[in-house]
This record gives C-alpha cells, structure tokens and sequence, in this order.
C-alpha cells in the first residue's frame, strides 16, 4: 500500500503581474518598496533619487489594476552635500518603521537615513555601521524594519565569491554584526521585509546573461540572532520577470501572506518597470 504524500513544502504561487506604463524621464529604476498592511498604500524609491507615494489599485482577487499617485507629491532626494547628483541620491531600500515614519539606504554614497516624513533630507545614522568592505554599486539594497524597531540591513556584496552576506542591525542607536545570510549559488539579496508574521523575506536577484533575470524568495525565521529556519518559497526561470529588487511582504483578508515586488528597470528602454503579486501556499 502506498504511503501517505508528504505534504507539499510552502511555496508562493504568482497571482498577478501590472506593467506600470509612463514616458516620464524621472521614472524608473525603482529599487525599494513598501506597503501598508493590506498591500495598498505604498512608498518606493529610485536610483535617480526619487520617492514616489500612492496607492496600489486592486481588484477583488487582489491583483494590481493600476495606480493612484500625485506628481506633487514626489520627493527629490538630497545628497550629503546637499546635491542631488544620482551618485550620492541612489536610494535603493526602503522600509516603514513601525512607530511611523520610514528609512532609507542609499548605495553608491552608501549610507542610511530616516524620515519621519517624505522630505529632501532625513536624519542621517549611518555611524558605526560597516561599510569598508562595500564595493561601489554594491551596497545596502536590502533593509527591513522588525516589530521592535530593529533595522536589518543586508548588502548585495558577499565576504566570499558566493557569500554569506553579513547583517547588520541598527538597534538600541547602534550597529551590529550578529549573524551572516548564507549564500545559495549566484543569487545577491536585493530586498527584503518583515512579514506580519515576523519573519524576515529576502528577495534575491541573479542575471544569465542574455536570457534575463532569476528571482528568489527566501523566508528566514529568526530566534534572537540566529536564523532557526530558511525556506525557499519562489525561484524563478531566467526571464520570466523583470529585475525584481524591491519588495513588500503583507496579509491579506484571510490571513494568507503576499508578496508584492517591483521591477528595476535600469533606464533601459529594453526593460519596463512591473508589479508582480504572489500568494504564499503552506
């Protein structure tokens, strides 16, 4: 007699793509995102150093229809020195903070900042965090809030060829080291958020040349400082998505965990911006 099937390992299953469609010269390059709780209200940021706020329309399945924003209400961000050259305002990560407001890191000047509303410049509290072994173009894409206030940050630079990936915390006012994200082949963390579950999701990135992107999911339970569980809940075929780098982790009406993520589109008229909704199956 045959056994009984094992039960199958959670997966995300894909529910919905959006291409956003403009011509406008500041947008794209969308590399961090955010949304409220029911994946609607939302904030992202761009390479260019913009910060675009609106609402993600949806329709009863749950799938993006469109977008509702106001030109006026886009952020230019500012650099150290007060310029907004695109080498010091790549902003490339975005999360809100539980207590309001929101952070954000920028990687060719790689720092972090927070905002207790949308402004030019926020409160810079890069001090003490590590960011010697940062290579240019490769820094801080990934940044997540938890519950607590604590800030993950994770750099698209490895220590080795194919990782770990150290993560630093902002906790108490200050920075850490307390554990690594180990690397799985070629896939470089690019995003990442704290579900309403309390775990942290990583959106990973790989490209295969002229085929096209691969994307990843991980979701890593954490205890204290150590990762006690991490599963891979998507991977993608090479071209299947845009360059997914920013991602959003929320519930729906039925407690079921969603996905959202945006596309980078690096200027190129060869890609387009997209917003890509999965479902979590457990």
């Amino acid at each position: 007699m045959a056994g009984t099937p094992a039960p199958a390992a959670p997966h995300a299953v894909e529910t919905g793509t959006w291409v956003w469609p403009t011509t406008d010269d500041w947008f794209g390059g969308f590399s961090g995102l955010d949304t409220d709780a029911k994946g609607e209200a939302f904030m992202a940021v761009s390479d260019l150093g913009y910060l675009v706020r609106g609402r993600f329309l949806r329709d009863g399945a749950g799938r993006v229809t469109g977008v509702d924003f106001r030109y006026e209400d886009i952020v230019t961000f500012r650099g150290p020195d007060e310029a907004d050259a695109e080498d010091q305002t790549d902003a490339e990560g975005l999360t809100f903070l539980p207590g309001g407001g929101f952070a954000v890191s920028f990687e060719r000047t790689n720092r972090f900042e927070r905002f207790d509303r949308p402004a030019p410049r926020g409160t810079d509290f890069t001090a003490n965090a590590d960011v010697s072994g940062v290579t240019w173009n490769k820094g801080f894409e990934a940044i997540a809030a938890a519950a607590d206030g604590a800030i993950y940050a994770i750099p698209e630079q490895p220590v080795s060829h194919r990782g770990p990936f150290p993560v630093q915390v902002f906790r108490d006012g200050a920075w850490s080291t307390p554990f690594s994200l180990p690397g799985h082949g070629w896939f470089r963390p690019v995003g990442a958020d704290f579900g309403p579950d309390g775990r942290l999701y990583v959106l990973e990135r790989d490209f295969w040349g002229l085929v096209g992107f691969m994307s990843r999911v991980r979701r890593l339970t954490l205890a204290g400082d150590a990762i006690v569980a991490d599963e891979v809940l998507l991977e993608t075929k090479a071209g299947m998505h845009q360059n997914l780098e920013g991602i959003a982790v929320w519930a729906d009406e039925g407690g079921g965990i969603r996905l959202t993520m945006i596309s980078d589109d690096n200027m190129s008229r060869f890609q387009w911006t997209e917003v890509v909704d999965y479902a979590v199956i457990e």
